[in-house]
């Protein structure tokens, strides 16, 4: 009896605006599926300029399973012949996630027309029907994963990489040439000095109180005798570098050109470092101390200067 009162109402005031809800569907389908979106609102005819429209909050009804995603917009379009008078469309977007039937609520517009009372237009709810797609269990074939398409690599996408690695190789080859030209440049230096002079520069590297440290000593005593093997090897014609310490000193003894002293000083030094190099034997200070002074005076002691012809010659 009220609904049929408020149409008298309206009746009597004058032109009423014709009005309906909708549901229309944004996926371009027959039915709708889980997270489809649809528009639902109202669509108003022969609404007079300049009218003022209240909607309804929307933004508590949705909850986990019909979310809002958009809240309400307006449209607003020519209404027929009469330059006054306009079609107004409001609405809101949601989204089901879950299957099954949902009552949405009746939309309730208030319309304020220029010159009337405000009037509130309830437009019939409508039914959302959400479906899923079907799947035949009897027939159904789960499929692996397919892995990401790869595609045929270009010339023009190996070129910067070709270059890049002949660079690359091309670095590599002037650092090993440089190396090598330098390790030759230092062992022909050396090739030019006489063998006690090569013996003595090499024997000076030595010469640092740091590698009498007990962790360093293998490493120091095996570069004084691995330089006077080579001396000894130049010197008195012998294979020493590749001779033990017996071998060594069997081939020297008797020797006329070492005093005793010599010999038995050098035989004590090269036992010391074969004591240290594999026995893991620790000298005591005062014999690393005279080390390098032992091993520079047998050299001195024993170098043969070339003949003045040889000399002349190189």
């Amino acid at each position: 009896m009220i609904r049929g009162l408020l149409i008298s109402a309206l009746l009597l005031s004058g032109i009423i605006p014709k009005g309906e809800a909708f549901l229309e569907q944004l996926q371009k389908r027959d039915s709708v599926l889980i997270a489809d979106q649809v528009r639902y609102g109202f669509r108003l005819e022969d609404v007079q300029a300049g009218s003022a429209i209240a909607l309804p909050d929307w933004s508590r009804f949705t909850g986990d399973t019909l979310v809002l995603v958009q809240d309400w917009q307006l449209d607003t379009l020519k209404g027929g012949k009469k330059a006054s008078r306009y079609e107004i469309r409001g609405y809101v977007t949601l989204a089901a996630f879950e299957e099954g039937e949902y009552v949405l609520p009746p939309v309730s517009v208030r319309l304020q027309e220029p010159g009337r009372d405000a009037d509130t237009l309830v437009f019939d709810p409508q039914v959302l029907q959400v479906r899923t797609m079907p799947v035949d269990t009897t027939t159904f074939v789960p499929h692996d994963i397919k892995g990401q398409i790869r595609y045929p690599l270009t010339f023009r996408e190996l070129v910067p990489w070709i270059l890049g690695g002949l660079l690359l190789a091309a670095l590599a080859a002037g650092a090993v040439r440089l190396v090598r030209r330098r390790r030759n440049a230092a062992a022909e230096a050396e090739s030019k000095d006489p063998a006690y002079i090569v013996a003595l520069r090499r024997l000076e590297h030595w010469r640092d109180e740091k590698y009498w440290a007990p962790e360093r000593q293998k490493q120091f005593y095996s570069g004084i005798t691995d330089t006077l093997r080579a001396y000894i090897a130049d010197r008195f014609a012998i294979d020493a570098q590749e001779m033990t310490t017996a071998e060594i000193f069997d081939a020297l003894k008797g020797n006329p050109e070492l005093t005793p002293e010599q010999y038995g000083n050098a035989k004590e030094l090269f036992e010391t470092a074969d004591f240290v190099k594999f026995a893991k034997h620790v000298a005591p200070e005062e014999y690393n101390r005279k080390a390098i002074p032992e091993a520079v005076g047998f050299v001195m002691g024993t170098y043969k200067e070339e003949p003045q012809e040889e000399k002349e010659a190189q």
